[in-house]
This record gives structure tokens, sequence and C-alpha cells, in this order.
């Protein structure tokens, strides 16, 4: 026999408690990393984007598995473009290696993000050429973890 879920109240998600960082090169954003794995290359973060914003332009180079936990997540198109609006409870799972750029809708954006790479470059950062200006490794992220501590 199917059951029927009953309907639960929204809440506003709070980060009152959350251990936010700027993370270096990125305007638009803070993070909050709760774990590091630098043998396996994993990374298990929070994204805060700010309201109407673009981060930077970068590919993934590594799995990547995102949840929305509050606004909507903005991916764009390397032109600008808005490619894919996510709402709030929206799972994703994908390699994303292509060249996008991403932000927080009109008010703003909570993301869980875990990142598991086969090599410690987890991201590359791109001009507006496409050309790589900066890779970011899994050091990268823990160096900010530490920060945390």
């Amino acid at each position: 026999m199917a059951t029927v879920a009953s309907p639960m109240t929204a809440h506003q998600f709070d980060d009152r408690h959350i251990q936010w960082r700027e993370l270096a090169g990125f305007k638009h954003m803070l993070v909050s990393i709760f774990f590091v794995d630098e043998a396996k290359n994993r990374v298990d973060l929070l994204i805060k984007f700010d309201p109407n914003e673009k981060v930077l332009l970068h590919r993934h180079l590594a799995d990547t598995n995102t949840f929305v936990i509050e606004g909507d997540h903005v991916i764009y198109e390397p032109d600008g473009q808005v490619r894919e609006v996510r709402p709030v409870g929206r799972y994703t799972f994908g390699m994303g290696r292509d060249a996008h750029d991403e932000g927080g809708g009109p008010t703003g954006c909570v993301l869980f993000y875990s990142v598991r790479g086969e090599t410690d470059a987890l991201f590359d950062m791109l001009d507006a050429n496409l050309n790589v200006v900066a890779t970011l490794h899994t050091a990268d992220f823990k160096a900010v973890f530490a920060t945390q501590q």
C-alpha cells in the first residue's frame, strides 16, 4: 500500500554557525569546507553565492555532486547566457568538464559540493578566451580548511 507524505513546514537554512571563508581569486562567494582527503583528492564543502552575481569562468576537472540548500544555483555559458537554473532541493551529479560560470539567483544560493578527483587538480580557472590561468588543487582546499580549525 502506498503512503502519502504529509506536508511539512518549509524552513530557511540558518547559516549563523557556519564558518564562512573567502577562497582566493573568487569574488561573490564564500566557502565552508567540511572535509578534505588529499590522498583520495576528495573535498566536501558549502558554497554561498551572492545574489545575481557570477563567480569566475572555470572547468571542473573532477566529478562533482551538488545539492541546492537555499536559493537558486545558476549555471552560465562562457558567453554569459543562462544555461540552467537549479532550484532548492536539486541534486546534480556530473563531470562538469565544460567551461561555465555559476552563481546565485535573486536571493543568492547555498550549495553543497562534493568533489571527487582522479588527480589533485580539481578545477581550472579560465580567461575569456578559455585559456587556463590557474588550477585549484586539493591542497588549496586543505589550506582554507586549516584556517577553519
